[in-house]
């Protein structure tokens, strides 16, 4: 008589163990993101932060936000470079809650992956922790899921939450804004983590570009420049508000700039930005040259160079700049709000690039 194998968790490709040994190698540098809040360490059911800090503000508000990195994880995969995508994911949440003028606490990621590979999944990790440094936050907790049979065996995805405080009287937002206010752009530090599904499909699919080709417009290979991670202006943004007195940001993600900026702008103001201020960086017009894709269709997927934007007064604006240049942020006055016009649509770029 044969002896029969009963079914398994493992035998059904999941991997309780390696899953075990990702938690070890990740723990080092979630520790790096601990905030004085923070209570407990990783492994808990759940993150814990000590709201009594809070006590300090008269009408604390909570800001949150989730967001993941879109089809960028593919380029990271098919290159199997895995420390650099986390910060993408920081920047995505927490530049979203710094632009009602919260400071970033903490954040939880949720890391989906076909097998459980420790070291790939820590490095995930560490991206992310380093993101965390950069925002200010801790990460206080996460999820790694190993779907097989859903996913493919290098296939990922991750995602994340974030949370943050601003005092209610110091709230950022569309009412603060005035006619002749500033409107500073920062830099990108490339395409970030939008567009990607055009990108992808323009340099990858439509030209066959191999990502280990280097191209002599960008100065390295195409990997190199589509893994560029997304810069993280949360501490920026702080310092901009305790300098100066800010009236908005705007975070230049999906939709492009002109859109993302409406989404800040009042009913009755208009903003104006003067393409002619900056060049867009080399990589927007290899997407644009390479697909014949119309400079209009570029403006509203891509950042097109301008990855945060700042709205103060007019007379404020050279300080604003001088806070920036400081922390290394290149940064410039790209427009202005002004009344707006019969036809006006909230935000509009005007001229050409330089």
């Amino acid at each position: 008589m044969s002896e029969t194998t009963g079914a398994s968790y493992a035998a059904a490709g999941v991997d309780i163990e390696a899953g075990d040994r990702a938690v070890e190698l990740m723990k080092e540098w979630v520790k790096k993101t601990q905030r004085p809040e923070v209570l407990g360490g990783l492994g808990g059911f759940a993150g814990l932060f000590d709201a009594s800090a809070l006590k300090r503000y008269e009408r604390p508000l909570l800001a949150s936000a989730t967001d993941g990195v879109g089809t960028k994880v593919d380029i990271a995969r098919q290159l199997g470079v895995y420390d650099t995508i986390g910060h993408d994911l920081v920047a995505m949440v927490m530049d979203d809650i710094v632009v009602c003028g919260a400071e970033p606490l903490f954040m939880t990621d949720y890391i989906c992956v076909g097998k459980v590979h420790p070291e790939r999944v820590a490095a995930i990790v560490k991206g992310i922790a380093e993101g965390c440094v950069l925002a200010g936050c801790a990460l206080v907790g996460g999820e790694t899921a190993e779907h097989p049979g859903l996913l493919g065996a290098d296939d990922f995805d991750v995602a994340g939450a974030g949370t943050g405080v601003v005092e209610a009287d110091r709230l950022l937002g569309p009412d603060r804004i005035r006619t002749g206010d500033a409107v500073i752009a920062m830099a990108s530090s490339g395409l970030h983590s939008n567009g990607y599904s055009l990108v992808r499909h323009v340099l990858l699919n439509q030209a066959g570009l191999a990502l280990d080709a280097r191209i002599d417009d960008l100065g390295r290979t195409l990997g190199e420049e589509l893994l560029e991670p997304t810069k993280i202006y949360s501490l920026d943004c702080l310092a901009l508000t305790r300098t100066t007195d800010v009236h908005a940001f705007s975070h230049i993600t999906g939709g492009g700039l002109a859109a993302n900026l409406a989404r800040v702008i009042p009913d009755g103001l208009h903003a104006t930005v003067d393409r002619s201020t900056w060049t867009p960086a080399p990589v927007f017009d290899l997407v644009g040259r390479t697909g014949s894709v119309e400079r209009l269709e570029l403006e509203k997927t891509l950042n097109m160079g301008v990855g945060m934007i700042a709205i103060v007064p007019q007379e404020s604006a050279d300080v604003a700049l001088a806070t920036l240049a400081d922390r290394g942020v290149e940064a410039w006055v790209a427009g202005e709000i002004t009344e707006r016009g019969e036809h006006a649509t909230g935000a509009e770029l005007v001229g050409d690039y330089a």
